[in-house]
């Protein structure tokens, strides 16, 4: 199934996650171009229930071509979750998806910033109305704020190259396009070796300020265990990521829920049998799916992609649930 341009990734596999009950109560947490709330639409009966996030103002405005009184959508970033479930008086839910990253329809979009490959305005938000901008971003970061986070987001060993880059050329007159700011990272990165020629020069910190911009590990931390929360007893946490550093989050919130003592490392050296501690609030299932090659050659953009499920017990939370992911 393909919405217009963009094709949702791992849609099947994501489905079969979640084992869809036709009376059950989903949220699509990242609405984006729809591909997965329709079918998941199409899998429920007529008492079943949909609501959808997303902050991007196009996805809201897809969202409104689906009239089914089954469906609800919120424009909400996903440390609202909570507000959210109360105003709309969400029962207990039997599965919550998130599918990371960005669509094909914003990466392809010159106008939103996202894209190396395109010139236009450099911004970068998945929610142009709130945040700054990342050319507000590295018009005023200092050399070490852009270091560190070209490096820790972008996991680019030439950072401190680029960030200097970036200092010295906004220096001369502001940086505010795609165009400009891939010419500065290539000039920096590109007589170097990366060990892949694959990538493009400018690739990574692309990456890195996208995710600065919107603070997007940030609010996956805090969205982790807000849907837990809201889980009800056999309900499914499905999570589709696109790079190591949101799969990394996510396979440790699944890892230390699935434990006994709910991940806390002080109950972990207690001494009590194993039968005294408190059980786990996820059962993690199965092991991390990937695409197949079938569809990593009808869409070339799944090839990073990463699917990790888990399921919620009838174990209650601990008192010491975490609010967001320790950094």
């Amino acid at each position: 199934m393909t919405d217009g341009t963009h094709a949702p990734v791992l849609l099947h596999e994501a489905l079969s996650g979640l084992q869809i009950r036709p009376d059950g109560a989903y949220l699509d947490a990242t609405f984006g171009r729809g591909g997965h709330a329709r079918a998941i639409l199409a899998a429920l009966g007529p008492l079943g229930r949909l609501v959808a996030l997303d902050r991007d103002p196009l996805a809201e405005r897809e969202a409104a071509d689906i009239r089914d009184p089954r469906f609800a959508f919120c424009r909400a970033w996903f440390g609202e979750l909570r507000e959210i479930a109360a105003k709309l008086a969400l029962p207990r839910l039997q599965g919550v998806l998130f599918d990371l990253g960005v669509s094909s329809p914003q990466l392809d979009d010159p106008q939103r910033g996202f894209s190396f490959r395109f010139d236009g305005p450099l911004d970068m938000r998945m929610d142009p109305g709130r945040g700054e901008s990342a050319a507000d971003f590295i018009a005023h970061a200092s050399v070490r704020e852009l270091t560190e986070v070209i490096r820790d987001y972008g996991e680019e060993r030439f950072a401190q190259s680029v960030a200097r880059a970036i200092a010295a050329a906004r220096a001369r007159e502001p940086i505010v396009t795609t165009r400009q700011l891939a010419s500065v990272v290539g000039q920096a990165v590109g007589a170097r070796t990366r060990g892949d020629w694959s990538q493009d020069p400018a690739a990574r910190t692309f990456q890195a300020l996208r995710i600065a911009v919107n603070r997007e590990l940030e609010q996956l931390s805090i969205a982790l265990p807000l849907a837990t929360e809201l889980l009800a007893p056999a309900g499914r946490l499905a999570v589709i990521s696109f790079h190591s550093l949101e799969d990394r989050i996510v396979k440790r919130f699944i890892v230390a829920a699935s434990q006994p003592f709910g991940g806390d490392p002080r109950l972990a050296r207690v001494p009590l049998r194993a039968d005294a501690l408190p059980g786990a609030p996820l059962k993690a299932i199965g092991r991390a799916i990937k695409p197949s090659e079938a569809e990593i050659a009808r869409n070339p953009r799944a090839r990073s992609a990463v699917l990790r499920v888990a399921e919620r017990t009838a174990v209650e939370l601990p008192a010491n649930w975490p609010r967001t992911l320790p950094a």
